[in-house]
């Protein structure tokens, strides 16, 4: 640990090991008279973690935290995203938004168990992190203040960043031809900026992608998986009973192996501009895959339509960095209610970037063969349906009558 003066004051660094990161811990050296002191929250970014305290403390961090939280964001974040079906704009599934919120809670528990005056992020100025971060620490912890470097400094841009760097001798993983902006965690990874900044530029998929092999690259023979779920949890893999943690990381080997859940999209952020990145949410697709068609099998009409509409506003929340507000708890109450008898086996296969459901089964299926059936059964009576459909269409059928009515008046 570097020698520091006890009575500064102390700045809690959302730390990632990466350009923006390391050029803030100088910064705050530079401009500011405070202690920095680094935090990286684990939410599942793998080798992205090796060397870190050593780059956070040579870069002038006074000390690193580096908190695991895997196990509480699967659980509490993104399983309760996925029960809710939440989607943003038809084909985001959340994975940076989800995690923030966490992320958000563990700096603050740390700021106040150093009593550190502040929280420093190193989101952009144009980007949603900052939203995310800074309406999460609001909530919880509102007496402290919030440094964001990018609303404040002189550079403009990661060549400005990664030119700061060498004029300190900062080292940082990345050079100038590489530096995507990426975002990973165990449900998936993102890649923005350089080629990708310009809609009409196809991804080179081939050099960008960790998580996944593109369809082309896949096996030419489908992989058959199965899974459980208790009142909309995952339970099971292919029958053996694991942690959400533990069927999230074998799904991102199955479906990365099967070129599932690469998107390339054009998204409305939070502050007014639209974005283009690649995501890449192999495991995370399966599940939310699963779950529907399980779905599909146990929730009545009327609640499977509203549920669609609460999905929307509940993913406009996660998106937004609304988690920590009345209304999404009050969306998560609904979520878990329908979920009561969401409980049953799917089956599905995968080939080459594709999902296809390969059958289902609930003891809580709404689904009658009796009823179903084109063989007349006991439940159902063809010629109900005469009268049914008179009332169904008596307003048409007035309507039509009108018009008539008055060409011929």
């Amino acid at each position: 640990m570097n020698n520091i003066n006890e009575n500064k004051k102390k700045v809690v660094l959302a730390y990632s090991g990466g350009l923006d990161t390391t050029v803030i811990i100088h910064w705050l050296k530079q401009n500011y008279d405070y202690e920095v002191i680094a935090v990286c929250v684990d939410v599942g970014q793998g080798k992205e973690l090796d060397g870190l305290e050593e780059r956070a403390l040579s870069s002038g961090a006074s000390k690193l935290y580096i908190e695991n939280v895997v196990e509480d964001f699967v659980d509490e974040y993104v399983i309760e995203t996925v029960k809710s079906g939440a989607i943003y704009e038809g084909k985001y599934l959340l994975g940076t938004s989800m995690a923030r919120p966490i992320i958000s809670k563990k700096l603050v528990e740390i700021a106040l168990k150093e009593g550190a005056e502040a929280i420093c992020h190193g989101a952009t100025g144009k980007g949603n992190d900052q939203v995310r971060f800074e309406l999460s620490i609001k909530a919880l912890a509102p007496q402290l203040k919030i440094i964001a470097p990018w609303r404040i400094w002189d550079i403009s841009s990661r060549e400005d960043a990664l030119d700061y760097c060498a004029k300190y001798n900062l080292e940082v993983p990345m050079k100038k031809d590489n530096s995507y902006s990426r975002d990973r965690n165990l449900w998936h990874i993102s890649h923005e900026g350089l080629d990708l900044e310009l809609p009409e530029n196809e991804p080179n998929y081939d050099s960008l992608l960790q998580m996944s092999v593109t369809p082309e690259k896949a096996p030419d023979e489908p992989t058959y998986i199965e899974m459980e779920f208790n009142k909309g949890t995952p339970v099971k893999l292919n029958d053996v009973s694991m942690s959400c943690t533990s069927i999230l990381t074998k799904l991102n080997k199955i479906g990365g192996k099967n070129g599932i859940g690469v998107i390339d999209i054009v998204e409305n952020r939070i502050v007014g501009m639209k974005s283009r990145g690649v995501y890449e949410t192999p495991g995370g697709t399966i599940l939310y895959y699963a779950h529907r068609e399980l779905e599909y099998l146990c929730l009545d009409k009327q609640t499977l339509s509203y549920k669609d509409t609460v999905s929307v506003k509940f993913a406009e929340l996660v998106y937004s960095g609304e988690w920590f507000t009345p209304l999404r708890e009050a969306l998560s109450a609904f979520v878990n209610s329908t979920q009561e008898t969401v409980t049953g086996k799917v089956k599905l296969k995968l080939y080459k970037g594709n999902i296809t459901p390969a059958g289902a089964e609930s003891p809580y299926s709404l689904y009658n063969e009796s009823i179903a059936s084109f063989t007349t059964g006991e439940l159902y009576n063809h010629k109900d349906a005469e009268g049914f459909i008179n009332l169904f269409g008596l307003p048409l059928k007035v309507r039509a009558m009108m018009l008539n009515n008055n060409k011929t008046n």
